[in-house]
């Protein structure tokens, strides 16, 4: 039996579910309309979450949203819904909602219009990723007023002592103007010593308050032994102190507990979607396939008991991995080095000799900007085939991957909400599931349903730079793996 190195522990960018994507997307029906809605979940907790939502199909008067916290053991009464407003574009609604701590909420959604009434739910994992800086002017205008502060503090004692005790219109003598000065000396390292302690604990309760609302992944530790991977998640302290409100559980999406990735680097060349089995608390093996030498990228999803998703980040320096064939759901493709470029990828060589098409407008890819991303399956003959069915409970999978891996996201066909937050949802509000999240991510695990020869993701870039997708479906009991490259300006 061989034995490797254990692999270096590598704690990722503070990043929820996507990598450096924090934003939700989801497409879905809300009774007789057909929705696309997109969420901007604060930075801060509490914060504010703008919301937007294009109205696809049927006619839409209003749009109200009540958020109600999903996660705590007294979840409390919901607030009065907020009204999203319409733009100039009738199909547009935007608003915003307050989002007031860290875990799932779930955005009840009720849409109105002549057809009736619609109710859709949206998932909506929250949590502080970073600190807000003070803006600068309001900074420099604080600093200047401590300056005049700490100057009439330092003029008022050496006046005091210098002509406190003189009689009106005495002039002081040397001895008052020694005493003055002296003063006035003794007040300034006062006023700077407690301007110190007082800069000090500001910064030891910043970093205290930081240290627990900043949220960060679980360190996850990754070993390489006789052709497996072995995973060990651990705790920090931002899940250990949630541990009294949360279940830290671990539920099924897609049929898994987890969904590992690795992606070769830098040429992400070689990219594979796993499906480790968990062999104790916390601790996870998979079954390595073969796998050529190099320093791969580890993403693992999971999803919490109360539909929190999350994705850790590792890095693991493999050798030549003998291993077998793909077995089960586990995939992977092994394709051309990634090379920086602005032009793009529509046309990916799959292994059955058919291709993948990107169904592109030619309209330029731009940050924060959501659309649906449509890729079409053909045979060797060029045209639509007719045996895809469904991977793992849905028509496809896509994983968006910045060229430095700052963005990792993995979409399905509904959007980017796990299929276990959704069922936790629909099961907390009684809302049935729209026909495209049905459609799209509740097929029964393993079926084998045809579907069309296209699929389609909604997704909006969260910055501009080079990306790789990794489009995945399930044609004739084989996974396939298109792989396509975009640039996304500004």
């Amino acid at each position: 039996m061989r034995v490797w190195g254990l692999a270096l522990i590598i704690v990722a960018s503070t990043a929820l579910a996507h990598v450096g994507s924090p934003d939700v997307y989801l497409e879905s029906d809300a009774g007789p309309y057909h929705l696309l809605v997109s969420v901007n979940p604060p930075a801060m907790i509490p914060g504010v979450a703008r919301v937007e939502i294009r109205v696809t199909s049927g006619i839409v008067t209003s749009i109200t949203i009540t958020p109600i916290y999903v996660n705590g053991k007294d979840q409390g009464l919901p607030p009065a819904p907020d009204a999203l407003q319409p733009s100039a574009d009738p199909h547009w609604f935007a608003g915003k909602v307050w989002l007031m701590n860290s875990g799932v909420w779930e955005l009840h959604t009720e849409v109105a219009g002549p057809q009736g009434i619609g109710k859709l739910v949206i998932p909506v994992p929250a949590y502080a990723r970073r600190t807000l800086p003070m803006e600068r002017n309001l900074g420099t205008l604080l600093f200047l007023l401590m300056l005049v502060l700490a100057a009439g503090v330092v003029s008022m004692a050496g006046a005091a002592a210098r002509e406190g005790v003189l009689a009106p219109a005495v002039r002081p003598s040397p001895r008052n103007l020694r005493s003055g000065r002296i003063a006035a000396a003794v007040t300034t390292m006062l006023v700077v010593t407690i301007l110190a302690l007082g800069n000090w604990w500001w910064n030891t309760e910043a970093a205290e308050l930081k240290h627990s609302m900043l949220y960060i992944p679980p360190p996850l530790e990754v070993s390489y032994q006789a052709d497996e991977l072995t995973l060990k998640m651990d705790e920090n302290f931002w899940h250990k102190t949630r541990k009294d409100q949360w279940s830290m559980s671990l539920i099924p999406d897609h049929g898994h507990l987890m969904h590992l990735f690795l992606l070769r680097t830098p040429s992400l060349d070689h990219f594979y979607h796993l499906h480790p089995e968990q062999i104790g608390e916390g601790v996870f093996r998979a079954k390595l396939p073969a796998i050529p030498s190099g320093n791969y990228k580890v993403f693992a999803d999971i999803v919490r008991g109360t539909g929190f998703p999350e994705t850790m980040v590792s890095e693991i320096n493999l050798p030549d991995v003998p291993g077998g064939s793909f077995s089960g759901d586990d995939s992977g493709v092994s394709t051309f080095a990634f090379e920086p470029s602005s032009r793009f990828t529509t046309v990916s060589s799959l292994s059955d000799g058919g291709r993948m098409i990107w169904e592109r407008d030619g309209a330029a890819l731009r940050a924060g900007q959501v659309g649906c991303f449509r890729f079409r399956v053909e045979d060797a003959q060029h045209k639509p085939i007719d045996d895809l069915e469904p991977y793992m409970g849905m028509t496809g999978h896509a994983e968006f991957v910045r060229s430095d891996l700052s963005v990792f996201a993995h979409i399905h066909p509904a959007g980017s909400v796990p299929m276990a937050s959704l069922m936790i949802a629909q099961k907390d509000s009684g809302v049935q599931m729209g026909r495209a999240s049905m459609n799209h991510t509740a097929m029964d695990h393993g079926s084998s349903q045809k579907l069309p020869a296209e699929v389609s993701f909604p997704y909006g870039f969260p910055q501009a730079g080079d990306y790789r997708l990794f489009v995945q479906v399930k044609e004739n009991g084989r996974v396939e793996t298109g792989v396509f490259d975009a640039h996304v300006q500004d």
